[in-house]
Protein backbone atom coordinates (compact mmCIF):
# COMPACT_ATOMS: atom_id res chain seq x y z
CA UNK A 1 0.00 0.00 0.00
CA UNK A 2 1.09 3.50 -0.80
CA UNK A 3 -0.07 6.64 1.02
CA UNK A 4 -1.81 9.21 -1.17
CA UNK A 5 -1.55 13.00 -0.73
CA UNK A 6 -4.56 13.10 1.57
CA UNK A 7 -2.98 10.68 4.05
CA UNK A 8 -5.05 7.69 2.94
CA UNK A 9 -3.75 4.48 1.44
CA UNK A 10 -4.12 3.37 -2.15
CA UNK A 11 -3.36 0.03 -3.82
CA UNK A 12 0.11 -0.72 -5.20
CA UNK A 13 0.05 -0.20 -8.96
CA UNK A 14 -0.44 -3.45 -10.82
CA UNK A 15 2.75 -3.05 -12.82
CA UNK A 16 4.88 -3.29 -9.66
CA UNK A 17 3.04 -6.39 -8.54
CA UNK A 18 3.50 -7.95 -11.95
CA UNK A 19 7.22 -7.17 -11.87
CA UNK A 20 7.56 -8.78 -8.45
CA UNK A 21 5.75 -11.92 -9.66
CA UNK A 22 7.88 -12.01 -12.80
CA UNK A 23 11.08 -11.63 -10.76
CA UNK A 24 9.95 -14.40 -8.40
CA UNK A 25 9.19 -16.63 -11.40
CA UNK A 26 12.60 -15.96 -12.96
CA UNK A 27 14.32 -16.67 -9.63
CA UNK A 28 12.39 -19.92 -9.18
CA UNK A 29 13.25 -20.97 -12.74
CA UNK A 30 16.91 -20.20 -12.15
CA UNK A 31 16.91 -22.27 -8.97
CA UNK A 32 15.28 -25.17 -10.80
CA UNK A 33 17.89 -25.07 -13.58
CA UNK A 34 20.70 -24.84 -11.02
CA UNK A 35 19.25 -27.82 -9.16
CA UNK A 36 19.17 -29.90 -12.33
CA UNK A 37 22.78 -28.97 -13.15
CA UNK A 38 23.96 -29.86 -9.64
CA UNK A 39 22.11 -33.19 -9.80
CA UNK A 40 23.72 -33.99 -13.15
CA UNK A 41 27.16 -33.17 -11.80
CA UNK A 42 26.66 -35.36 -8.73
CA UNK A 43 25.52 -38.22 -10.97
CA UNK A 44 28.50 -37.82 -13.32
CA UNK A 45 30.73 -40.90 -13.59
CA UNK A 46 33.74 -38.65 -12.94
CA UNK A 47 32.25 -36.76 -9.97
CA UNK A 48 35.03 -35.74 -7.64
CA UNK A 49 37.79 -36.21 -10.23
CA UNK A 50 39.83 -33.21 -11.21
CA UNK A 51 41.50 -32.69 -14.52
CA UNK A 52 45.22 -33.30 -14.43
CA UNK A 53 47.48 -30.26 -14.69
CA UNK A 54 48.75 -31.55 -18.05
CA UNK A 55 45.30 -32.45 -19.46
CA UNK A 56 45.76 -30.04 -22.38
CA UNK A 57 48.98 -31.78 -23.47
CA UNK A 58 48.78 -32.89 -27.13
CA UNK A 59 49.48 -36.48 -26.02
CA UNK A 60 46.23 -36.47 -24.02
CA UNK A 61 44.38 -35.15 -27.06
CA UNK A 62 45.78 -38.02 -29.15
CA UNK A 63 44.83 -40.55 -26.46
CA UNK A 64 41.31 -39.14 -26.21
CA UNK A 65 40.86 -39.53 -29.96
CA UNK A 66 41.25 -43.30 -29.49
CA UNK A 67 39.18 -43.97 -26.36
CA UNK A 68 37.38 -47.25 -26.99
CA UNK A 69 33.58 -47.16 -27.12
CA UNK A 70 33.51 -50.29 -24.96
CA UNK A 71 35.94 -51.47 -22.32
CA UNK A 72 35.57 -54.87 -20.63
CA UNK A 73 32.02 -55.06 -21.92
CA UNK A 74 31.01 -51.63 -20.58
CA UNK A 75 30.07 -48.63 -22.70
CA UNK A 76 32.02 -45.42 -22.46
CA UNK A 77 30.22 -42.86 -20.33
CA UNK A 78 29.50 -39.40 -21.62
CA UNK A 79 32.14 -37.13 -20.10
CA UNK A 80 32.81 -33.60 -21.27
CA UNK A 81 35.97 -32.81 -19.32
CA UNK A 82 39.27 -32.75 -21.18
CA UNK A 83 41.59 -35.56 -20.12
CA UNK A 84 38.89 -37.59 -18.35
CA UNK A 85 37.08 -40.71 -19.52
CA UNK A 86 34.93 -43.34 -17.85
CA UNK A 87 33.30 -46.65 -18.71
CA UNK A 88 30.53 -48.61 -17.01
CA UNK A 89 29.04 -45.69 -15.05
CA UNK A 90 32.47 -44.85 -13.67
CA UNK A 91 33.62 -48.36 -12.77
CA UNK A 92 36.71 -47.61 -14.88
CA UNK A 93 37.99 -44.04 -14.85
CA UNK A 94 40.89 -42.62 -16.80
CA UNK A 95 42.63 -39.33 -16.11
CA UNK A 96 45.23 -38.21 -18.62
CA UNK A 97 47.57 -35.34 -17.89
CA UNK A 98 48.83 -36.01 -14.42
CA UNK A 99 52.40 -35.37 -13.36
CA UNK A 100 54.35 -38.64 -13.50
CA UNK A 101 55.31 -40.20 -10.17
CA UNK A 102 58.85 -39.11 -9.29
CA UNK A 103 60.03 -42.19 -7.45
CA UNK A 104 58.63 -45.67 -7.47
CA UNK A 105 57.65 -46.67 -3.94
CA UNK A 106 54.77 -48.95 -4.89
CA UNK A 107 54.57 -52.22 -6.84
CA UNK A 108 55.22 -51.92 -10.56
CA UNK A 109 54.42 -54.22 -13.46
CA UNK A 110 54.44 -54.03 -17.25
CA UNK A 111 51.54 -54.68 -19.60
CA UNK A 112 52.41 -54.79 -23.30
CA UNK A 113 55.45 -52.57 -22.80
CA UNK A 114 53.74 -50.01 -20.58
CA UNK A 115 54.88 -49.77 -16.96
CA UNK A 116 52.12 -49.28 -14.39
CA UNK A 117 52.50 -48.46 -10.70
CA UNK A 118 49.83 -49.64 -8.29
CA UNK A 119 49.06 -47.00 -5.70
CA UNK A 120 47.23 -47.71 -2.49
CA UNK A 121 45.04 -44.82 -1.49
CA UNK A 122 42.40 -45.17 1.24
CA UNK A 123 40.46 -42.20 -0.18
CA UNK A 124 39.47 -44.21 -3.27
CA UNK A 125 36.86 -46.38 -1.50
CA UNK A 126 38.34 -49.74 -2.43
CA UNK A 127 39.25 -48.71 -5.96
CA UNK A 128 42.58 -49.79 -7.40
CA UNK A 129 44.59 -46.85 -8.62
CA UNK A 130 47.18 -47.39 -11.36
CA UNK A 131 49.50 -44.80 -12.90
CA UNK A 132 51.74 -45.09 -15.94
CA UNK A 133 55.39 -44.84 -15.02
CA UNK A 134 58.08 -43.01 -16.99
CA UNK A 135 55.70 -41.26 -19.39
CA UNK A 136 54.86 -37.56 -19.49
CA UNK A 137 52.02 -36.85 -19.26
CA UNK A 138 51.11 -39.79 -17.07
CA UNK A 139 47.77 -41.56 -17.20
CA UNK A 140 45.93 -42.57 -14.07
CA UNK A 141 43.31 -45.33 -14.08
CA UNK A 142 41.02 -46.21 -11.21
CA UNK A 143 39.16 -49.50 -11.19
CA UNK A 144 36.17 -50.23 -8.99
CA UNK A 145 36.29 -53.42 -6.96
CA UNK A 146 33.51 -54.72 -9.21
CA UNK A 147 35.80 -54.71 -12.28
CA UNK A 148 36.74 -58.37 -12.74
CA UNK A 149 38.48 -58.09 -16.11
CA UNK A 150 41.43 -56.04 -14.88
CA UNK A 151 43.83 -57.72 -17.32
CA UNK A 152 41.57 -56.95 -20.30
CA UNK A 153 41.22 -53.33 -19.21
CA UNK A 154 44.96 -52.84 -18.75
CA UNK A 155 45.84 -54.49 -22.08
CA UNK A 156 43.44 -52.17 -23.89
CA UNK A 157 44.54 -49.05 -22.01
CA UNK A 158 48.22 -49.94 -22.44
CA UNK A 159 47.71 -49.93 -26.21
CA UNK A 160 46.08 -46.53 -25.81
CA UNK A 161 48.98 -44.92 -23.90
CA UNK A 162 51.89 -46.79 -25.53
CA UNK A 163 52.52 -44.01 -28.11
CA UNK A 164 53.46 -41.59 -25.28
CA UNK A 165 57.25 -41.79 -25.14
CA UNK A 166 58.63 -43.63 -22.11
CA UNK A 167 61.79 -42.07 -20.68
CA UNK A 168 62.42 -44.38 -17.72
CA UNK A 169 61.34 -47.90 -16.76
CA UNK A 170 60.37 -49.16 -13.33
CA UNK A 171 61.37 -52.77 -13.93
CA UNK A 172 65.04 -53.77 -13.71
CA UNK A 173 64.95 -56.31 -16.56
CA UNK A 174 64.86 -53.71 -19.34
Amino acid sequence: MIADHAGGEMAVPRTRARRRWAAAGVAAGGLAVAGVLVAQELASPVYGMRQGPLAKDPACTRIAAHYPDRLAGDRRDRVSYEGLAAWGHGSVRLRCGIVPPAARKNPCFAVNGVDWVLREDPRHDGRRLLVTYGRRPAVEVTLAASVRQTDTVLVRLSRLVAPVRQSVHCLESR
